[in-house]
């Protein structure tokens, strides 16, 4: 049997039975991350071993540590990291539920539109996520460390806290992350109708100023990590564009097609009559 989208539903019911649904939902959206928090916070230090891996391969053989400067820092951490994870864990089930609560009150036009778009954003955070997490980690982390040495007579050394580590690879996943997210949010607005690519075409200067400016606001202030964002960001507003051609292309064909289909049921009526 294939796969069948419905229409938008017939019922009408009053809208103290959508705010009981709706809290229904959120209730289970709250219990799934609340299980899933329990369960990540049983592995909090194998989840942020794992985090620490870029900045331990940073660091020469058998070097580099990380410390805690205040007693309570440490615990904090396994709640950020165990929080954190259940987030990621539990977002299916979050996405899931929220369409659920959505979907109803859309057309089955509607919903075929969206429905790649929901597939599309965990799809593209993990991309933009791993990209920060496997290339600009390490680079980033082996230029920092580049900073070691001697001065004034003085030894540097990278002491870094568990904490500020924490935030600094929270900051590189999320940065990278919802970046990729742009020719999402892109396709949405044009679907929209509220941006066109010859539109986006004309401003493609002032695109890319942009690009590096949020590359630069929210990524560490190195110019590496800058560009490793910057240029994706730019591969991605690309492709977008190229995405958009063939969506307009199809629906001026479809809109061509249904005009045409009712100039010609309109001279079939008026030949028979």
């Amino acid at each position: 049997m294939a796969f069948q989208l419905r229409d938008i539903d017939d019922t009408q019911a009053p809208l103290l039975d959508h705010l009981i649904e709706l809290r229904g939902r959120l209730v289970r959206c709250v219990l799934a991350l609340a299980v899933t928090f329990a369960f990540c916070l049983y592995f909090a230090d194998d989840i942020f071993g794992f985090l620490v891996r870029p900045l331990t391969a940073a660091f020469p053989a058998g070097e580099g540590k990380l410390v805690y400067t205040k007693l309570y820092e440490a615990f904090f951490v396994e709640i950020k990291v165990a929080l954190f994870a259940a987030f990621f864990i539990s977002f299916p089930i979050i996405a899931n539920q929220l369409w659920a609560f959505v979907a109803p009150g859309l057309y089955a036009k509607e919903k075929r539109a969206f429905l790649p778009f929901l597939i599309a954003t965990p799809v593209l955070f993990t991309l933009g996520a791993s990209l920060a997490y496997f290339v600009v980690m390490p680079m980033a982390f082996k230029w920092f460390l580049g900073f070691e040495g001697v001065s004034g007579g003085l030894k540097q050394e990278a002491l870094p806290a568990m904490g500020d580590y924490l935030s600094l690879v929270m900051q590189f996943i999320l940065a990278f992350g919802i970046s990729f997210l742009l020719p999402v949010l892109l396709m949405l607005l044009n679907r929209a109708g509220l941006v066109t690519r010859q539109q986006l075409v004309a401003t493609r200067r002032y695109v890319v100023v942009g690009v590096f400016i949020v590359a630069a606001v929210i990524t560490p202030p190195d110019v590496v990590t800058q560009l490793l964002l910057a240029a994706p960001l730019l591969i991605l507003f690309e492709g977008s564009l190229i995405m958009m051609y063939f969506s307009e292309k199809k629906e001026a064909e479809e809109r061509a097609k249904a005009e045409a289909d009712e100039k010609d049921a309109g001279e079939e009526a008026n030949s028979e009559a």
